[in-house]
């Protein structure tokens, strides 16, 4: 375990932090500071952390007083220094003869160096300052740099507000960082012809970098989040080029702006109808699928999607993947929807659209190539990230498992279904029949329990279709036959599945006994946000 001998002169809330994060397995093994009302002291006594008070005289030399800091240190044992606000210039004497020593500076060096960083930054008028962790030399803020953190500058910052941002959100992301990159042994620090350097194994880039740097520009204050007693803004990625709903002309002047709900669900209602070539609309809730199809004209398309839960899409949204037209557009608004999303609108299915005051009009642009390869959820702490699904099975994905072939139409529902299950929350089933979904199961912790819940939404809610004859999708394996005889007893027909349970013999046994068809797609898709 690394263990780190830090100085400071007042609080040491960076050492603090750095003891509660323990980054890489390093520990404080002890404090010491220069004088002794110094409240990073009492701060180490309550965390059991031994401290020392190396006070310089009046007279003393600075090599002097570093000699006595080296003796109160000799006692310990301790692999990498790091000085958090200790008001002292170091030398050769002290330097020479510990290990590497870290500082952390209150700006992106080389600029704004020296005890006033956070006036000169301001002063100076820019937009952007940070932290800067870097080896200490005897030339003040001048050593190699081992990490920095950016901030923005506001326009209504003061000295006050301005430190905090750079402690807070660069100063503790930083330094733990520079030491567990130490602790970890990536940090390296070499000498040559006197001067030192610095290199950092792992610091690499690609879709999944070792840092992320995150900028991003409110776009809109919204009136609240998911409830009335949370706030909420929307922020907008200006490199973004792909179609989005976050900056999307809100074509229906007289409506009210889009909520915190409003564009989660829109965005997701977007990101549905991507999937498809042919004429697509997709209705959703809560994020998920209340119905989706795909057509020869879209009229068809959103009357047929609409159809499988007309009960759960009142109040929804809908995504058109084609220009709106106006046949499409007088199916839309014959009942309550709260916003429409489409590549564009002709000039009559606008005058259509419009007569409804509350409609909230989107549109995002053409649908051109899905260029976003990477998704994050935020958590606290921190956030996950991954690369976005954007993997559906052809023909040459699905495999047969059982004795009973599929259709060449049961294939296509098959494919058509695994776009669909792609958008559910897991654990996810969809029932479709040719190009529509016909039940939706969103959300259950019981594989079963959303096989049953798809059936009876197919049962009761659906018109002009139900489970009979249907293809069941799911989004993971099924661990026991019990689902495919839950389905088949509705009347589903057909099974696509990814497979992989160390129960799939039964489970295909289950099928054959039934002559049901199914297919294995070797992945997976759930959907967990």
């Amino acid at each position: 375990m690394t263990k780190i001998a830090g100085l400071a002169s007042n609080r040491g809330r960076n050492l603090r932090h750095i003891d509660e994060r323990q980054p890489g397995g390093a520990e404080l093994g002890v404090v010491l500071a220069n004088h002794e009302d110094a409240p990073i002291l009492d701060a180490a006594t309550e965390r059991g952390i031994p401290t020392e008070v190396v006070e310089r005289d009046d007279d003393e030399s600075r090599e002097s007083h570093e000699r006595r800091v080296l003796d109160a240190l000799s006692s310990y044992d301790f692999d990498l220094v790091c000085l958090d606000g200790y008001m002292r210039i170091l030398t050769g004497t002290f330097l020479d003869a510990t290990p590497t020593t870290l500082n952390v500076h209150p700006s992106l060096l080389p600029s704004f160096p020296g005890n006033d960083a956070h006036e000169q930054v301001l002063d100076a008028g820019v937009s952007v300052t940070g932290c800067t962790v870097h080896v200490v030399t005897e030339a003040v803020d001048a050593g190699p740099i081992v990490t920095q953190e950016s901030v923005p500058v506001y326009a209504d910052d003061d000295v006050e507000s301005l430190k905090s941002r750079v402690l807070y959100d660069a100063e503790f992301t930083a330094y733990p960082r520079a030491v567990r990159w130490f602790a970890e042994g990536a940090l390296e620090v070499t000498e040559a012809d006197g001067a030192l350097s610095v290199s950092i194994d792992g610091d690499d880039g690609g879709d999944f970098p070792e840092r992320r740097l995150l900028s991003n520009d409110r776009t809109a204050s919204l009136r609240y989040g998911e409830n009335p007693h949370q706030d909420a803004a929307v922020y907008a990625d200006a490199a973004a080029t792909e179609a989005s709903v976050v900056d999307a002309p809100q074509l229906n002047e007289g409506a009210k702006g889009l909520s915190y709900n409003n564009y989660n669900d829109a965005d997701a209602a977007l990101e549905l109808v991507k999937e498809f070539d042919e004429p697509a609309t997709a209705v959703i809730k809560h994020t998920n699928p209340a119905g989706c199809a795909t057509a020869e004209t879209l009229a068809d398309a959103y009357v047929d999607a609409l159809s499988t839960d007309p009960m759960s899409a009142f109040g929804g949204i809908v995504a058109l993947n084609r220009e709106c037209d106006a046949e499409t557009a007088g199916e839309i608004v014959d009942s309550f929807k709260e916003v429409v999303v489409a590549p564009g609108y002709t000039e009559a299915a606008l005058d259509v659209l419009c007569e409804k005051d509350d409609l909230r009009v989107l549109d995002v642009g053409p649908l051109d190539e899905r260029t976003d390869r990477i998704t994050e959820k935020p958590l606290v702490g921190g956030r996950l990230v991954q690369e976005r699904d954007l993997w559906a099975p052809g023909p040459e994905d699905l495999e047969v498992v059982t004795e009973t072939e599929p259709t060449d139409e049961q294939l296509e529902t098959m494919r058509f279904a695994w776009k669909v299950l792609k958008h559910v929350k897991s654990n996810g089933i969809v029932l479709a029949d040719g190009t529509e979904t016909v039940g939706v199961g969103m959300g259950q912790v019981s594989r079963v329990d959303a096989v049953r819940l798809a059936a009876m939404k197919a049962d009761e809610h659906a018109e002009g279709k139900g489970p009979d004859g249907t293809v069941m999708a799911s989004d993971a394996f099924f661990p026991f036959p019990d689902g495919v005889e839950e389905a088949a007893e509705s009347g589903v027909e057909a099974v696509i599945q990814p497979g992989g349970s160390v129960n799939d013999e039964d489970v295909i046994a289950a099928c054959d006994e039934r002559g049901m068809p199914m297919v294995f797609t070797g992945r997976r898709c759930f959907r967990h946000d």
